[in-house]
């Protein structure tokens, strides 16, 4: 029988003060996700997804860099090139400031950087933009600069050569907003997944979890619309075990949005009902926490539960590294 697995990312968060002190995912109404917990347990969660997703499916932390897999997740080539992740950002005031604002503007700041894209054009560039403006850029160069990533602002780092150049020219058109590389990297073998899970198709919007799937092996597929995300996953769960990557809950996290963090956990649940209801082996777990007070990722103890019986006592805490093992026994 085939499993489904669930990933709702950053869901866990802070306790609310306009909540009662609880949190939106406690408040929310989630009748079908939250029901037939056959089995709860705690493991530990890491302050990023890829650094998550890679323990949880080989029992390691990652040998790659952000913007190497995200590069893998889009199909991109590295051979004999340097991954840059490029996220939305303000520069200014010796600061960097991610801009999570960037659906009010992704269209402009698009076309400013396929503008001035020429200036790194002696290293082969290859660009693959995705949500709301942010991009993966690879590059025919072995620098790999040290360059701060979101979500927290951070002092603003130069970034080194014609790449640098190119950052701050479209900060000066944009006024201060920039794409920001980040997470920059250059590829190397990955350690392997587990053994007990070797058949797996990986649904997500987001490059991050797809290359972190792609890097082992499994078969990925990035679906922007949540919608036609749910179709496709369950479409393929008749084949295969299927990962569906809820990336939305983190989104409105970063936005400091509550209120839509709420909506869309009880959304979810709806599309889960929809498409699921007849899946007797649902795992659902969550990476980190994010805060949709501060909007920063919280590294902290995390949920998971399933709809079939194993071995795992309520409440128990199972080290990240050795979860899925425990959970396909």
């Amino acid at each position: 029988m085939n499993t489904l697995f669930v990933l709702l990312d950053g869901a866990e968060d802070h306790p609310n003060p306009e909540l009662n002190g609880n949190k939106p995912l406690d408040v929310a109404r989630m009748p079908f996700i939250k029901s037939n917990m056959r089995t709860l347990g705690r493991t530990t969660g890491r302050g990023y997804t890829h650094l998550f997703l890679n323990e949880f499916f080989t029992g390691h932390p990652p040998k790659l860099q952000r913007a190497v897999l995200e590069a893998l997740g889009l199909g991109m080539d590295m051979e004999g090139r340097t991954a840059y992740r490029l996220s939305p950002a303000r520069i200014g005031d010796g600061m960097i400031r991610w801009a999570y604002d960037s659906p009010n503007f992704s269209k402009e700041l698009e076309a400013c950087v396929r503008r001035k894209i020429d200036m790194v054009k002696d290293y082969d560039p290859q660009i693959t933009f995705f949500i709301n403006a942010r991009a993966v850029l690879t590059l025919k160069s072995d620098i790999v600069p040290e360059l701060p990533g979101p979500p927290v602002d951070a002092e603003y780092v130069p970034v080194p050569g014609d790449l640098g150049r190119m950052v701050e020219s479209i900060a000066e058109e944009m006024d201060g907003i920039t794409d920001y590389p980040w997470g920059c990297g250059r590829f190397a073998d990955q350690y392997p997944r587990f053994e007990c899970l070797d058949n797996l198709k990986a649904f997500s919007d987001s490059p991050t979890s797809l290359g972190v799937c792609a890097s082992l092996g499994y078969e990925a597929e990035i679906v922007e619309d949540l919608d036609e995300r749910f179709v496709a996953a369950r479409e393929a769960l008749d084949d295969g075990n299927v990962f569906l990557h809820l990336d939305e809950v983190d989104e409105y996290s970063h936005m400091k949005d509550w209120r839509r963090k709420l909506e869309i956990l009880e959304y979810m649940d709806k599309k889960m009902k929809e498409n699921f209801s007849d899946c007797d082996r649902i795992i659902y777990f969550i990476d980190h926490g994010t805060s949709s007070i501060t909007g920063e990722h919280l590294p902290i103890e995390v949920p998971f539960w399933t709809t079939y019986d194993t071995d795992i006592k309520w409440n128990e805490f199972v080290p990240l590294n050795t979860l899925v093992p425990r959970l396909l026994r």
